[in-house]
């Protein structure tokens, strides 16, 4: 069983994430997928450089903050680029569950539904905290200011599924981790 896990910035995907793998659970973490793939993939590497030129990478090094300041003034450049990245990452998730022997894996994605991932997916998990909770955590992680996390927040699509296969949880801050892994478990017995 493969169970997607996203929510916006800030809203604690990653460390109920983390909290699984460390109960044993296999996690994959798209964001470093995509980056391992987009340094080591030949043909991804190749496509990025034909779109934005060869110096946004240095050796290995991925330049973000010069692909960053292109498409954030340009839907269509970003558009581009995750036509390359999108379909990359997906492959690789079903390469790597197809190689997990684990009876339940979770692939964390930010951007799960937007890169169809979630057709992948046999449930979901949606990870949500208030908006004023996602602003600290994200200022204190990036160090960003109020307003770029705001602009980051209102710019996230806000895709939200409440069926029968979607588990919401509350990641605010008031419940401890372990409690929210335990409504994860209990969601999960459901499809055993």
């Amino acid at each position: 069983m493969l169970i997607g896990i996203t929510g916006g910035i800030g809203s604690g995907k990653s460390t109920i994430a983390a909290a699984l793998q460390q109960r044993g659970y296999a996690v994959l973490y798209t964001d470093q997928e995509a980056k391992r793939l987009i340094v080591h993939a030949p043909t991804v590497r190749k496509q990025i450089e034909h779109l934005f030129g060869n110096d946004v990478f240095d050796g290995d090094t991925y330049l973000t903050h010069k692909v960053a300041a292109q498409v954030f003034t340009n839907p269509t450049l970003l558009q581009q680029l995750n036509t390359i990245v999108h379909p990359a990452v997906k492959q690789a998730v079903q390469q790597w569950y197809e190689t997990q022997r684990a009876a339940v894996c979770f692939v964390e994605c930010a951007i799960l539904y937007e890169a169809g991932l979630d057709n992948l997916c046999d449930a979901v998990i949606e990870v949500t905290a208030p908006e004023h909770v996602r602003i600290a955590r994200t200022i204190a992680r990036d160090h960003s200011t109020e307003a770029q996390v705001r602009a980051r927040i209102h710019a996230q699509k806000n895709i939200q599924h409440t069926t029968a296969d979607t588990l919401i949880i509350n990641n605010d801050g008031v419940l401890p981790i372990a409690e929210l892994i335990q409504q994860i478990e209990f969601f999960i017995h459901k499809f055993a």
